[in-house]
C-alpha cells in the first residue's frame, strides 16, 4: 500500500473531494484524521472508513481559527502519534453572482476559509514537520485560480492566491524536506457545485459540461487518485507543482 504508516490530515472531509481522498488514503494504509467543521458529516466519514478496516478518527476544526487548527494537530499527535500528511481541502464560496453584490461578511468569510487556513497550518504544522525532518502538505486549489469564470471574482481570487501562496511555501520550506503541491480540480460533483453555478438546473450543468473537453464534471476519486500520488514517496521530487485536474478545462 502506497500510504502505509503515514498518518494524514484530510480538512474539510466530511463530503465531496475530501471523503473521496480521505477514505483512498485510509485504503491505501494511511492513518486518517478527518477533519470538517460539521460533527455529522466528519463522524459519518470516520465510521465508514473504519467499517472498512481502516484507521480514522474525527476532530472537528474550523481551518480559518488559529486555535482550532493547535488543537487539531494536538489531537492528531495524540491519536496516532506522528503526522506526515496534511491536505488543505476546506473551502467555501459566494454564490455565483456580480462581483458587486457579494457583501463584506461573504468576502470575508470566503477567504478565510480558503486562504486564512494556509497560513494556520503553515504556522502551527511546518513547525512539526520541520522537527520531524519533512512532511507534506497538498492544498487544494481551483481550475479557478487559473482560468476564472465570471460571477465568482473573490472566489477565483482565493484560489489563485492559494497558488501563488503554495509555490513560495514550497521553494521557502524545501530546505527542510517538506513538499507543497497544488491540485486544481475543475467544477465538481460535491455539495458546493449549485453554488458555483448559481442555481443547479439541467442548463446551467450543460453549460459548465460544455466548458470541459473530457465532456463531465470532476469526480471526488478523481481529486483522490492525484492527491494519492502526490501524498506517495512516488512523487519525492516534486514540490512546487500545480496540477490540474480538469478534463482539460485550463488547455
Amino acid at each position: 500500500m502506497r500510504l502505509s504508516d503515514k498518518v494524514a490530515v484530510v480538512t474539510g472531509a466530511g463530503s465531496g473531494f475530501g471523503e473521496g481522498i480521505a477514505e483512498r488514503f485510509a485504503r491505501e494504509g494511511a492513518r486518517v484524521v478527518v477533519n470538517d467543521i460539521d460533527p455529522a458529516g466528519g463522524e459519518r466519514v470516520a465510521a465508514a472508513i473504519r467499517a472498512a478496516g481502516g484507521d480514522a478518527v474525527f476532530v472537528r476544526a474550523d481551518m480559518g481559527r488559529g486555535e482550532d487548527v493547535a488543537a487539531l494537530l494536538a489531537a492528531t499527535l495524540e491519536a496516532f502519534g506522528r503526522l506526515d500528511i496534511v491536505v488543505n481541502n476546506a473551502g467555501v464560496s459566494h454564490r455565483n453572482q456580480s462581483l458587486l453584490t457579494v457583501e463584506e461578511a461573504e468576502f470575508d468569510r470566503v477567504w478565510r476559509v480558503n486562504v486564512k487556513s494556509l497560513y494556520w497550518t503553515a504556522r502551527h504544522i511546518a513547525p512539526h514537520f520541520q522537527a520531524q525532518g519533512g512532511g507534506v502538505f497538498i492544498n487544494i486549489a481551483s481550475t479557478a485560480g487559473v482560468r476564472p469564470r465570471p460571477g465568482l471574482v473573490w472566489y477565483n481570487g482565493t484560489k489563485g492566491a492559494a497558488i501563488t501562496i503554495s509555490k513560495a511555501m514550497a521553494v521557502e520550506l524545501a530546505p527542510a524536506g517538506i513538499r507543497v503541491n497544488v491540485i486544481n480540480p475543475v467544477a465538481g460533483e460535491t455539495p458546493l457545485l449549485a453554488t458555483f453555478m448559481g442555481e443547479d438546473t439541467p442548463e446551467m450543468r450543460a453549460k459548465f459540461i460544455a466548458s470541459i473537453p473530457l465532456g463531465r464534471f470532476s469526480q471526488p476519486s478523481d481529486v483522490a487518485s492525484a492527491a494519492l500520488f502526490l501524498a506517495s514517496d512516488e512523487a519525492a521530487f516534486i514540490t512546487g507543482a500545480c496540477l490540474e485536474v480538469d478534463g482539460g478545462r485550463c488547455v
